[in-house]
Order: structure tokens, then C-alpha cells, then sequence
């Protein structure tokens, strides 16, 4: 029986190429990352150690760094071929990194902004997984909706820089290097100017991990972190002085849309589940298919997929195209992260006290869930913004033109 997914073959797809890789991708998922999982969440030597297997086993299935560039070794999808793909390695939290992709933002911010011996050092380990990123943004007791608060400052001395501050949630525990944002500039600079981003390879003199932050309960990698004194070179600078801001937000516009097909195709495994359960559980004199507020369930989870489904890749579409992309692309991130949560809680509630439980990948799904609302911007912030950009189009046109974006 051909896959429903065959609708894919359309002129983005007319070999049937991308469909193959799909299949592939979702097979290697299925069989190979998912039956890992609890070793993978477990942490620790043996955690580390199946996943160098499983990206030994990808790189042989001709499955590694789908989406990086050709020219820094990566298969060169473009983001809407990768996007369907994107959309199946999310069905496990571990998906990406197994396969890859997941260095793809820090490979494309070093390759367009870094200098050339950073690249040289950086870029091709970080391709192959010889080397693990992390990013440094947001801060203990700062506002995290409102960047232009960040107090973490470099400092030129000589011919170099100095850094001293704090930042949290930055997955620098097993990370080879940290990008970091400081402010540069003083008071009174306006803040699109007054940002740089600096790469610190860690360990380095004056960088010390504070403590592992857990996420609900959790442990997921994330720590905070703290920079006393930490020396780097201009060549480590990422962008020009004062273009923090654009470097991050080019980064944040693609790493949102990636992110949200990612959180779909978690959703779309907790609707599999879902449905699978309620063919298989018996109650009150049949299964729990066979119940009307059960089926309710089945639909709002349905179409919450497909319209967030929609709308990230209409995101896509305009992020390919150089178009002015924050509208499409902070509606397709609260689009996404409310499906994924909305989807996981019907399906936990089918399972009743066993979705509870760990027996289920539903309760680890859930806590990934539940964050997905705050990470890379909270909602509100991103509702609050699309809502005034929309109105202020109104006041200067009259009306908004939903063809067009």
C-alpha cells in the first residue's frame, strides 16, 4: 500500500527522490533512535556511547547532515526539501542529533559570518560531530522576551576582548565551544548596534559551569554558566562589532521554523499512539474508538497538526525566498508548540494512568512539550508582535492582504 506521504512527489519532488530519503529517514528513526531512547535519556558513558553508534549507523546509510551544504560535506537539501524531512526526524527528541542536523544553524552562522581561521578550525568538525556547539542568549534574572536587558559585557583590552557575566540554559555541559552575546557598546547605542556575539572554545580560563538546570524535573543538559575574565581574540568575534542582533535573529528566523516542523513530528507520533491506543483498549462494551468524545480528540488533534503543518511550511516557502519572514515565522512557532502540547495531552489522557507513566514515551514527550512554548521566545512575545506588525499594517494600508504574507 503506498505511503499517504506519496503526495510529496510534487514539483519540489518530481524524482521521487526526497520521498525515498523520507522513507529512509523515518525508517532509521523507527528502528534505530527510538528503541534507544531510554538509553539516550539515561545519560552518562552509556548514553554517549549509543549515540556515536547511531551516527556511525547514519553516516553509513548515506543519512548524516542532510541539510548542511554540499561544500562543507552535508547532502545540500534546501530548506524545503529538508523541511519534510526535518519533520520526521522530530518524531524523537534524539532524531537530530543522531542524524546530524542538528549543528546545522551554528554551521551556517560560522560559514556567513565567521572569520577564516574560526571556519577553519570550527566548521568541519562541527559538520562531522567531531564537535559539540552550544548558544549563550539569555540570562538568570533577566527578562528573556526582552534581549536588550542581557548585562553579560566584553570589554576591549588590547588587541583582544574581555568577557564577564552570566547566561543559563545553554547545553554547555559536553559542548566544544559556546557562542555567546555581549553587550559591546554603551548606554545610549541603540540596541539593534550595541550587541556582538563572540565563539568561546571551552574549556577556556575564567569560563566555569554554575549548575545543571533541570526542566521539569528533568535533566536535559542545560546548565548556567558564567564568564569572569574570559580573554578572546577579534578573530572569535562572529559578525562585525554591533551585529549581534542580526546574526541572531537570521539564526533565530530558520531555527524557529525548524524547530516547529520538528515539535510536529513529535506530535504526529503522539497522535500515532493516540489512535493506536484507542483500537486497542476496551471499555463499556467496546473500544474507545468507538466513542464520541473520544473521536473529538482524534479530530482537534488532526487539524491542530494540519493547520500548524501549513503554516510552517508557508514559513518555509518565505524564508526561502528572502522575504521579510517574522510574521509567518513567530505564528509558525505558537502554531506548532501549541499543537505539540495540545495533541500530547489528548493522547495522555486516552492512555489515562499509564500516559502518567513512564511505560509511555508520552510523559517525556510532554516535558520537551511544555517548553517548547517558552524556548526560542515565549508565545506571548511572539503574539504580541505579530499582532502589532498586522494592526500597524492597517493603519498605513487599511486592510491585509493574507495572499501575500
Amino acid at each position: 500500500m503506498p505511503s499517504p506521504d506519496r503526495a510529496l512527489a510534487t514539483p519540489l519532488d518530481e524524482s521521487g527522490h526526497l520521498q525515498v530519503l523520507r522513507d529512509q529517514v523515518r525508517e532509521f528513526l523507527d528502528e534505530e533512535v527510538i528503541p534507544a531512547e531510554p538509553e539516550l535519556a539515561a545519560g552518562g558513558p552509556g548514553a554517549r556511547a549509543t549515540l556515536a553508534a547511531l551516527q556511525e549507523k547514519a553516516r553509513a546509510n548515506g543519512l548524516w547532515a542532510l541539510p548542511h551544504p554540499r561544500e562543507l560535506g552535508g547532502h545540500g537539501l534546501r530548506l524545503a526539501e529538508y523541511l519534510y524531512i526535518s519533520e520526521i526526524e522530530g518524531r524523537s527528541a534524539y532524531g537530530p542529533v543522531a542524524l546530524g542536523s542538528d549543528s546545522l544553524l551554528d554551521a551556517l552562522m560560522l560559514q556567513r559570518h565567521a572569520g577564516a581561521e574560526t571556519r577553519e578550525r570550527y566548521l568541519d568538525p562541527l559538520v562531522r560531530g567531531r564537535m559539540t556547539p552550544c548558544f549563550g542568549m539569555t540570562e538568570p534574572g533577566r527578562s528573556g522576551s526582552d534581549p536588550s536587558l542581557m548585562i553579560t559585557r566584553a570589554r576591549p583590552v588590547g588587541d583582544g576582548w574581555v568577557i564577564d557575566g552570566r547566561k543559563w540554559f545553554c547545553r554547555a555541559r559536553d559542548a566544544d565551544f559556546i557562542t555567546v552575546m555581549c553587550r559591546t557598546e554603551p548606554l545610549g547605542v541603540p540596541h539593534a548596534k550595541a550587541f556582538t556575539m563572540f565563539l568561546v572554545p571551552l574549556p577556556s580560563e575564567g569560563f566555569s559551569i554554575v549548575q545543571p538546570l533541570t526542566v521539569l524535573g528533568a535533566e536535559d543538559g542545560h546548565c548556567e554558566v558564567a564568564f569572569d575574565g574570559v580573554r578572546v581574540t577579534a578573530e572569535q568575534m562572529i559578525g562585525g562589532r554591533g551585529e549581534g542582533f542580526p546574526v541572531s535573529g537570521e539564526r533565530l528566523s530558520l531555527g524557529r521554523t525548524l524547530r516547529a516542523m520538528r515539535w510536529l513530528g513529535q506530535a504526529q507520533r503522539a497522535f500515532d499512539l493516540m489512535c493506536t491506543r484507542l483500537h486497542q483498549r476496551e471499555a463499556f462494551g467496546g473500544t474507545l474508538a468507538s466513542k464520541q468524545l473520544l473521536q473529538q480528540h482524534v479530530f482537534d488533534a488532526y487539524t491542530d497538526i494540519r493547520s500548524a503543518r501549513s503554516q510552517v511550511l508557508r514559513a518555509a516557502a518565505m524564508l526561502d525566498a528572502g522575504q521579510d519572514v517574522y510574521v509567518e515565522v513567530a505564528t509558525a512557532k505558537v502554531l506548532a508548540s501549541n499543537a505539540l502540547y495540545q495533541v500530547l495531552d489528548r493522547a495522555v489522557q486516552v492512555y489515562g494512568a499509564e500516559g502518567l507513566s513512564d511505560r509511555t514515551p508520552l510523559a517525556e514527550m510532554f516535558r520537551w512539550a511544555r517548553a517548547t512554548r517558552i524556548y526560542d521566545g515565549a508565545d506571548e512575545l511572539h503574539t504580541h508582535m505579530v499582532a502589532k506588525r498586522i494592526l500597524k499594517r492597517y493603519e498605513q494600508r487599511g486592510s491585509y492582504d493574507f495572499s501575500a504574507g
